[in-house]
């Protein structure tokens, strides 16, 4: 069953979806969304799927985007979507179905740096786990793959920049489109940029409140995040970490794999893209099926 919910985070309301199993296990998981995304996207799949296994599963959308509150729309804000994370596990916390001490978190994309990040700090998330795990600090320094164009970075807070000094004679912060305009632009890039093209801005993924544009303040924001600087303060909680051997971000979950402490295990699922862990049939069921054993096992 799903329910519509919602919760506070740091005073703003925040849309959320419960799902509860036929048969619970006991256990509950929190899935956070990529940067741009929604709940109802990859969030909603494999929550579904955990449900099927007997897990209690909460999803939600951040904080100026999707149908969560808080302007301007479209901020990426590292800090705060870390912040979402612990809000919801206070709101878990307060329902007396739920068992405190069994619950887990679950990120995708980016939501895979900042559950790193928010279970560093906050020890009531009693496991962890990660999918196609980004650190969009550095895919803002250095990009997906890690070989960006230095002049890019400095172009990228040099626009930030003036946004924000237009901003203060405005009272209005500018966005950025996140996507190539059409088809031909995005098959001109490379593999990562038309993958995510394709699920975001056509019928393999598209969702209406998923952010097509982000505001240029979100840029000196993740600019200088860090999301794996304090991984191994997870432990001795367990960490898993979920990649695909063809994922142009495959080496962001590598490292910081090498950063965690025991007990950690790192599954790669073969034949996979960075953007096929999303929705591709096969390597969602290899993931879910690998992040079901691990919440049984630890939880």
């Amino acid at each position: 069953m799903k329910q519509d919910v919602s919760f506070l985070s740091a005073g703003l309301n925040l849309a959320a979806c419960l799902y509860t199993p036929k048969r619970p296990n006991g256990r509950t998981i929190i899935v956070g969304h990529p940067g741009s995304s929604v709940k109802e996207q990859s969030p909603a799949l494999y929550a579904g799927k955990l449900c099927e296994r007997g897990f209690r599963v909460l999803t939600f959308d951040a904080a100026h985007q999707g149908a969560s509150e808080g302007l301007p729309r479209g901020l990426e804000n590292p800090a705060k979507r870390v912040e979402d994370f612990k809000a919801a596990v206070s709101w878990l916390q307060t329902c007396p179905e739920v068992d405190p001490a069994r619950i887990g978190g679950l990120g995708i994309c980016a939501s895979g740096g900042y559950i790193i990040q928010a279970a560093a700090g906050d020890t009531r998330i009693s496991a962890v786990a990660t999918v196609a795990a980004v650190d969009v600090g550095r895919q803002v320094r250095v990009g997906a793959n890690g070989a960006q164009d230095p002049a890019l970075l400095q172009a990228l807070l040099d626009g930030a920049a003036q946004a924000r000094s237009e901003a203060a004679v405005t009272g209005k912060i500018e966005g950025f489109p996140i996507f190539p305009a059409d088809e031909a632009s995005a098959r001109a890039g490379d593999l990562h940029l038309f993958e995510g093209w394709e699920y975001y801005c056509t019928p393999r993924g598209a969702h209406p409140r998923a952010a097509k544009a982000l505001t240029w303040d979100s840029i000196d924001r993740m600019a200088t995040f860090d999301a794996f600087r304090f991984i191994a303060m997870i432990a001795p909680r367990p960490l898993l970490m979920i990649t695909a051997d063809k994922a142009v971000t495959a080496w962001m979950t590598h490292d910081a794999y090498e950063r965690a402490q025991q007990p950690k295990s790192l599954h790669i699922i073969e034949g996979a893209t960075h953007v096929g862990l999303y929705d591709r049939e096969d390597a969602v069921n290899d993931a879910v099926g690998r992040l079901s054993d691990f919440y049984t096992d630890v939880l």
